[in-house]
């Protein structure tokens, strides 16, 4: 099974840049199967990990960056692949 993991951070005001490099600075415990990192207006970032694992399985995930670089919490989903057919 594939679970993927998604995380969204908004930085705050003119911090997008230093929001992006952060998240491309950090490494996780484990090496995903694939790991995506996008941005979007409003200095968004988004970074999917796809891993080989069950659903409801513990794998490495991005922590929280510093409170003054983000205009709030993270948030995290959660995803399981499914087959067409």
């Amino acid at each position: 099974m594939t679970v993927a993991l998604m995380w969204e951070a908004r930085a705050a005001q003119g911090r997008g840049g230093e929001l992006l490099a952060w998240v491309r600075e950090q490494r996780l415990a484990a090496e995903p199967l694939r790991r995506e990192t996008f941005r979007a207006p409003q200095d968004r970032v988004l970074v999917i990990t796809w891993w080989d694992a069950p659903y409801a399985a513990e794998v490495p995930e991005l922590p929280e960056p510093d409170a003054e670089l983000v205009t709030r919490a993270v948030h995290r989903w959660r995803f399981e692949a499914v087959t067409d057919g």
